[in-house]
């Protein structure tokens, strides 16, 4: 049959329903190059033919060429949709792990044809309700509430994101009379960004700390759900037991990938979280008061504007690397109850260039590993140095610089709002 519709197609080289005809013989037979290439032809013949871009997409999957068929696929299902073009872009995104987008596909599956089944979707996307909250809550109420022993003491330098800090929620708590007074709440929303390692983290926990408040500490990875609904509802959850546990701090981690910004999205799923996240910073059908909530990201440019608006994260920070004073106190609370010498820090400090709290750590581990093996010759710890940290400083390479790269682009072209010059100003490039 084959042989003889490629013998018709050399007298009517444009007879696309023949050409696609060839093209599904060509696939059934496993021969996707030629599948492909007559596919290709009746596109550029019709380039609104769904059919042919169907049978395409069937053909790049199985080559494995899974995102070119995911691209095909949401180009067909935008304006008309039916359930195998569905059911192979759901495929498409179980195999990436875009579980959130298959989820999105196989409801609307299911709206078409509400007794369709699918095993393998099934299994790969459902999640029962009973397992929504596991992560969260125990027997004996929330597992993920600590209070952190750490305080301010325990961070070297960051003095101006301390007083922030201190004047969102550590002074309010001190003085309520004064602030209820003036009618300003507890808490409130700060954002902190800056490069990694310098020290985000660390000041979230210092401040529950300082406090000696509830601490929620809250990875993605604890707020997304492949199951639709349900980020919301961790969302939701995470907010509700911070009511009930004030004075709270809830730290969001990574916070951009929660709260990109809504026009880069093309699903209505990520939509909703960050509407949702919103609706919960704004406290609509509650009261946030007592709740400090500290963000955290790399890339405050990737966050959607509306989460900058007053009354929400309010106080957007800039946490620069540490500065010479700063690193000097770095290096003398990581270095406090070890074997050493007497420590030129400031010396240290300089050497140091462009360092993060984390690189100093790293040049410390490094500098420890050294002594280590010189130690286990007679099990005797040897002191550390200030030699040994100019050493181990010298073949450590700061890990900002990447992020400066970066950054200063944004600083320079898209800083309408002035919201980056802390960034122009610490490279000395505005004062």
């Amino acid at each position: 049959m084959l042989d003889s519709l490629l013998q018709a197609l050399q007298f009517s080289p444009d007879n696309l329903p023949l050409k696609l005809q060839v093209a599904k013989l060509y696939l059934q037979q496993g021969d996707f190059v030629n599948a492909e290439l007559h596919l290709i032809q009746i596109i550029d013949l019709s380039p609104r033919h769904i059919d042919a871009k169907f049978e395409l997409a069937n053909c790049f999957y199985k080559q494995n060429k899974i995102p070119a068929a995911e691209v095909l696929l949401e180009e067909i299902t935008q304006n008309s949709s039916n359930i195998p073009h569905l059911e192979l872009l759901c495929y498409c995104q179980i195999d990436q792990k875009h579980f959130a987008e298959a989820q999105e596909t196989y409801q609307q599956i299911l709206e078409i044809e509400p007794s369709y089944t699918n095993e393998s979707f099934d299994t790969s996307l459902k999640v029962m309700p009973s397992q929504q909250s596991e992560s969260f809550v125990d027997q004996d109420g929330l597992s993920f509430l600590k209070k952190p022993n750490s305080s301010f003491d325990q961070v070297g330098g960051m003095e101006e994101v301390k007083k922030e800090i201190s004047l969102k929620i550590i002074k309010p708590l001190e003085h309520k009379d004064l602030y209820k007074a003036y009618g300003k709440k507890i808490g409130g929303g700060i954002l902190l960004y800056g490069p990694p390692g310098c020290g985000k983290t660390l000041m979230a926990r210092a401040t529950a700390g300082e406090i000696k408040a509830n601490f929620i500490s809250v990875g993605i990875n604890d707020i997304l759900d492949m199951w639709i609904g349900s980020s919301e509802r961790n969302l939701h959850e995470i907010f509700e037991t911070a009511r009930k546990n004030t004075p709270c701090v809830i730290f969001i981690d990574e916070i951009d990938a929660l709260g990109a910004n809504r026009t880069d999205m093309n699903k209505t799923a990520g939509r909703t979280v960050i509407n949702q996240f919103l609706a919960e910073l704004d406290g609509l059908d509650a009261d946030n008061d007592g709740i400090l909530i500290l963000g955290a990201t790399n890339a405050p440019w990737y966050l959607d504007p509306a989460f900058r608006r007053p009354g929400r994260f309010d106080r957007i920070i800039f946490v620069a690397p540490p500065d010479d004073e700063a690193k000097a106190a770095i290096f003398r609370i990581h270095l406090a109850n070890k074997p050493t010498e007497v420590i030129d820090y400031l010396a240290l400090a300089k050497a140091a260039k462009e360092f993060s709290g984390a690189d100093i750590q790293a040049v410390i581990d490094k500098a420890i590993e050294v002594k280590l093996e010189a130690s286990f010759k007679d099990g005797i710890p040897k002191p550390l140095t200030t030699k040994d940290f100019l050493k181990a400083i010298k073949k450590t390479k700061p890990s900002t610089k990447e992020w400066f790269g970066s950054a200063k682009n944004y600083a320079l072209y898209a800083n309408d709002s002035g919201l980056y010059d802390e960034i122009l100003t610490y490279l000395k490039i505005k004062k």
